[in-house]
């Protein structure tokens, strides 16, 4: 086996397009609970860039490689690794750093992909689906039929929740800032995709035929995360997950005193850190047979060489994409 690799690294925080480089190194034997993956496809997220840029409550030693988000192939397998074999293909840990060819894993990590998945969607299930997932079961008890509201519906993990919400039998409100998106997002499945602005509730409230809403999805703080509070039934409750805005939550009084609204928040990471590996299993069977049935799908713009990281990264820091920008490595 070949065990020169190449890899993006950073050795200070920064702006990425100026702290990012391509190294080769030489890839060691695992040792015997250890698994060589070789990676096949990992996303850009808006997580990666706030870490690359110091920003991220994750701040791994540096050098370091970027990439929470990754899946790939087993290649080789030290002697007392039983939980996966040679050619598996395998969603990595968070804490490995995806942006490169190839990496060493403790075997136990590895959450092992069914056949029948494409590698580019198992790459991108762990973050946004997987939040989506823990946020429509973890905070608030739906019924079929039942009503739930979020803002940045466009986003990869709004569309998640689209997607999920559908299969499950909830009905969704979907916010978004762009006119153009509504056509899109009702065709992806959502029930109501409503443009953001003052007059949110009273829309809300005349297309839902005031039916009760009890849980609020909130991805980028500030007033929009406000205005879909004020939709919520009394004791409703909202979850913040992202803050695009970079505004804070701000909380009126009268929503705690006279609607007793609760208001959470969701790290996904957090979830992996303490969950048992029968729990992250659990919620990942669910993912993957929906995922093989094709409806469970991340949209990608664009697929990057691992040598093409500047432009890539580049695309993945503006604005107003037509999905993710993943690297998509090996043959």
């Amino acid at each position: 086996m070949d065990t020169s690799i190449y890899s993006i690294v950073y050795e200070e925080h920064g702006n990425p397009s100026e702290v990012l480089r391509l190294e080769q190194s030489e890839i060691p034997a695992p040792a015997a609970d250890e698994a060589v993956v070789a990676l096949k496809a990992a996303p850009i997220n808006p997580a990666d860039l706030n870490a690359i840029e110091g920003k991220y409550p994750i701040r791994p030693p540096l050098p370091a490689t970027p990439g929470f988000e990754g899946a790939g192939i087993v290649i080789e397998v030290g002697a007392a690794v039983k939980n996966v074999s040679l050619g598996a293909m395998v969603i990595l840990p968070h804490d490995v750093g995806t942006w490169r060819e190839a990496c060493i894993v403790r075997a136990e990590h590895l959450i092992v992909v069914p056949q029948g998945i494409d590698p580019v969607q198992a790459a991108m299930l762990k973050i946004n689906p997987m939040t989506a997932w823990r946020m429509l079961h973890d905070f608030v008890q739906l019924r079929p039929r039942d009503w739930l509201i979020q803002n940045a519906a466009n986003s990869a993990a709004g569309r998640a929740v689209i997607q999920i919400s559908r299969e499950l039998g909830y009905r969704t409100v979907n916010i978004v800032r762009r006119p153009e998106l509504i056509d899109e997002l009702r065709e992806e499945g959502g029930d109501i995709v409503l443009c953001d602005g003052e007059k949110l509730r009273e829309e809300v409230a005349a297309q839902t035929e005031r039916a009760p809403i009890r849980l609020a999805l909130n991805a980028v703080g500030g007033e929009s995360a406000l205005r879909i509070a004020n939709t919520l039934a009394p004791d409703g409750t909202i979850v913040t997950y992202g803050a695009m805005s970079l505004q804070p939550l701000r909380i009126p009084n009268g929503l705690l005193i006279f609607k007793n609204l609760t208001w959470r928040g969701i790290w996904i990471n957090k979830w992996y850190d303490n969950a048992a590996t029968e729990q992250r299993m659990d919620a990942f069977r669910p993912l993957f047979e929906m995922a093989k049935r094709g409806l469970l799908r991340t949209k990608v713009e664009k697929a990057y060489p691992l040598k093409d990281f500047a432009a890539a990264v580049a695309r993945a820091a503006q604005g107003k994409r037509d999905g993710k920008v993943i690297f998509k490595l090996g043959d």
